[in-house]
C-alpha cells in the first residue's frame, strides 16, 4: 500500500482528497529550468533566499520568482515540497 497524503476541509465537511501527486503532472510541465533546478538545489542544502542571491548574483525577488516557479511545475505548495519533490525525482542532487 503505498502512502498518500490528504488533504481535509474540516470547515466543509468534504472528505479528504489526495494532495498533488506525480500523476497529475505531465513530464512538461515537470521539467524545470537550469535556474530553476539551481536554486532549488542551493535550497536543499540550506540557502535563504537572500543567501542563493548572492551566490547566484541575481536580486532576491528573481530567486523567489525561480522558486515560484519551480512550485507550480512540481505542483508543489511550497519551497520546501518542491524541494522534496525535486530530490524524490532526482531532478537535483544534495
Amino acid at each position: 500500500m503505498e502512502f498518500r497524503p490528504r488533504l481535509l476541509s474540516a470547515a466543509s465537511g468534504e472528505k479528504s482528497r489526495p494532495l498533488a501527486s506525480p500523476s497529475r503532472f505531465s513530464a512538461e510541465t515537470r521539467r524545470l529550468t537550469p535556474r530553476e533546478i539551481e536554486v532549488l538545489t542551493w535550497a536543499a542544502r540550506g540557502k535563504s533566499a537572500g543567501e542563493i542571491a548572492e551566490i547566484l548574483n541575481i536580486s532576491k525577488r528573481t530567486v523567489n520568482a525561480h522558486v515560484v516557479s519551480a512550485v507550480q511545475r512540481l505542483g508543489a505548495v511550497n519551497r520546501t515540497h518542491a524541494v522534496a519533490i525535486a530530490v524524490r525525482d532526482r531532478l537535483i542532487d544534495m
